[in-house]
């Protein structure tokens, strides 16, 4: 779990964070057996490249770029790149506009059941020594204990994602998503969002209890892992190698988790099938209806893009012509 909520931190799903860490890339690891099935994947997967695309059909425009919910000053250059597409843009189309945001802060007040455990807490559902470990890991990263008994599994997952290095800011970083929301406000652009603002809380709560805790506790990694596992991400996004990027994580699941190498594809499988795939589809037809009223710009999780279910070849599947542009 800890290392899929790191892959979805990068390229899909969750907050903002700074990227102020110095770990490895791990892509320089593989073996010569994993790197010769990661190539084989790569060259079976349709559009396994690039953060930046256009689609036409017709008179019809749409502009996808792959985001990354981390903020790097190697963002500076694409951001300078895409501020005119989003300036003659009629559309924005984001996971999550800016009132939805804001809607989902006002949810999470009203309802803490979103993210809290409200019948128990984690030490009473946990044996002492593993809650300790989770409790030390959640206070290096500047969630006190007490808070930490209390939040839900999934959550607390997505939260000790990051590693320490990088949750100094995780409050006021702003990634690809937000300079693009920001580029909208400026220009007056309309912005909407592609899904309900709770999609992704209802996918992870779907979980059993019972296996969020185990997938937490078997995937806790040292703080030089997590860095590693990181920046790994982040060389993968700047590197626009989509489709790598994603078999590596997976790759990376099998090396670092407790489970055997079958389990572990078969839960990297599942995560991808419900955080990917299927929300790919519920898109579409948000994204098709607003290419009729004039050029859409739809900014997304990277991952988004790729693969046989990914939002480019569904795109060409609907009769589009695709084209790479610089990102």
């Amino acid at each position: 779990m800890r290392l899929f909520a790191s892959l979805f931190l990068c390229i899909g799903l969750a907050g903002t964070a700074t990227a102020q860490c110095a770990g490895q890339d791990l892509r320089q690891t593989l073996t010569d057996a994993e790197r010769a099935e990661v190539d084989a994947v790569v060259s079976a997967t349709p559009y396994p490249v690039g953060n930046r695309w256009r689609a036409e059909r017709g008179g019809q425009v749409i502009d996808l770029i792959g985001t990354v919910h981390l903020d790097d000053p190697r963002l500076d250059g694409p951001a300078a790149r895409i501020e005119p597409l989003i300036g003659d843009a009629a559309l924005v189309l984001l996971e999550m506009s800016a009132a939805d945001q804001a809607e989902m802060t006002a949810a999470l007040t009203a309802r803490p059941d979103m993210l809290l455990l409200t019948d128990t807490t984690l030490p009473e559902l946990m044996d002492e020594a593993a809650w300790q470990t989770l409790a030390d890991a959640a206070s290096a990263r500047g969630v006190p204990a007490f808070m930490a008994a209390k939040f839900q599994p999934w959550y607390l997952s997505m939260l000790l994602s990051l590693p320490p290095c990088a949750t100094a800011t995780l409050q006021t970083a702003q990634g690809l998503d937000g300079r693009i929301m920001d580029m909208a406000r400026a220009a007056d652009v309309p912005m909407t969002s592609l899904e309900a603002y709770d999609t992704v809380f209802q996918l992870f709560k779907a979980a059993p209890l019972e296996e969020q805790i185990a997938m937490m506790e078997a995937a806790l990694v040292a703080p030089d892992t997590s860095e590693d596992l990181f920046s790994t991400l982040l060389a993968g996004y700047f590197d626009e190698a989509l489709t790598e990027s994603w078999e590596v994580s997976r790759l990376l699941s099998r090396r670092l988790s407790p489970l055997d190498p079958a389990e572990s594809d078969a839960m990297f499988a599942q995560l991808q099938a419900d955080l990917l795939v299927k929300r790919n589809v519920d898109w579409m037809p948000v994204i098709l209806d607003a290419a009729q009223a004039g050029r859409v710009v739809v900014a997304v999780g990277a991952a988004h893009l790729q693969g046989e279910a990914g939002l480019l070849n569904l795109l060409k599947s609907e009769g589009f012509d695709l084209t790479r542009q610089e990102f």
